[in-house]
Parts: structure tokens; C-alpha cells; sequence
């Protein structure tokens, strides 16, 4: 059996803005990060508010058109059900020790990960570079993006 031949580099890409859609992508890189691989994270379009100093610390549970939650759309609309939603998860990760996503990026950081903004969407958005957490390296067209992400694999959660 030939021996399989390690990742050395992952680039994730964060395009969501609900907490359940932003973790993962941060679960994924500091794994990585562990296991030696070479990070880079690209946020663009609402997943950038995972790295908005305004947003950062306020990211919701989509409770409304997420058929993973289990619940009708109706129910899920109701006044308060997102704050409930997103207090219970909040709770769970606390207890599986799960830092909350500004100090998940500031980990990630430290631990030699890249933190990259979509151009495109910085734009769009109307950002400036003080917008963005401390832990941003760069605000990167999609072509600067595929060139850090060269030879590498590309997730886009």
C-alpha cells in the first residue's frame, strides 16, 4: 500500500454570516494549525462579519431556512428564537471549551494562520482596513487569494 501523502496547506473560505456556517471554517483551521499544515482563511460576503470588529461578538444562529435546525420556518421567524438558538450553542461550545469567534481568529492567528478579506466584498460592504479585527493580514483580490492557495486545498464552507 503506498503511503499517503500529507496536506501541507489548506485555504478556507468563510461565506456565511450565522454562527453554525462561520465555526466550522474556524474548527477546520485551527485543526489544521495543530496538525502543522499551513492555514490560510478568506472570508468574503457575510462571513466577513466574523472578522468585523463591529460584528464579531454579536453572530447569530440562523433559525429561519435551516432545515438542520429541525424546526419550521414559522417557528423558527418568531421573535427571540434566534437570540434563544444562539444562547444555547453558545453555552454548548462553552462546555466543550470552544473559545467565542474573536478569540478563535486571535488563536488562529497566533498560532501562524493567515486572516484574509475578499476585495470584492470590502467594497461592496464599504469597509476600510480599521474595520477589520487586529488579526487581518490582508485584503486580497480572489486572484491573490487562488495564488496564496497554490498548491494547496481549497474548502469553501
Amino acid at each position: 500500500m503506498a503511503e499517503q501523502e500529507k496536506i501541507k496547506k489548506i485555504s478556507i473560505v468563510i461565506s456565511k454570516g450565522s454562527l453554525e456556517a462561520i465555526y466550522p471554517g474556524l474548527i477546520m483551521a485551527n485543526g489544521a494549525r495543530m496538525q502543522g499544515i499551513e492555514v490560510n482563511v478568506f472570508f468574503t460576503f457575510f462571513g466577513m462579519d466574523a472578522i468585523v470588529k463591529k460584528k464579531m461578538k454579536n453572530i447569530k444562529v440562523a433559525t429561519v431556512g435551516n432545515p438542520a435546525m429541525g424546526i419550521p420556518t414559522l417557528i423558527g421567524a418568531l421573535p427571540g428564537m434566534s437570540a434563544f438558538a444562539t444562547s444555547q450553542m453558545k453555552k454548548q461550545m462553552e462546555t466543550l471549551d470552544i473559545p467565542p469567534i474573536d478569540e478563535f481568529i486571535e488563536m488562529i492567528s497566533d498560532a501562524g494562520g493567515k486572516v484574509y478579506a475578499c476585495l470584492a466584498t470590502v467594497d461592496m460592504f464599504k469597509l476600510k482596513k480599521e474595520d477589520f479585527c487586529d488579526q487581518l493580514d490582508d485584503i486580497l483580490t480572489v486572484g491573490d487569494f487562488y495564488d496564496i492557495s497554490a498548491g494547496g486545498q481549497i474548502i469553501f464552507t
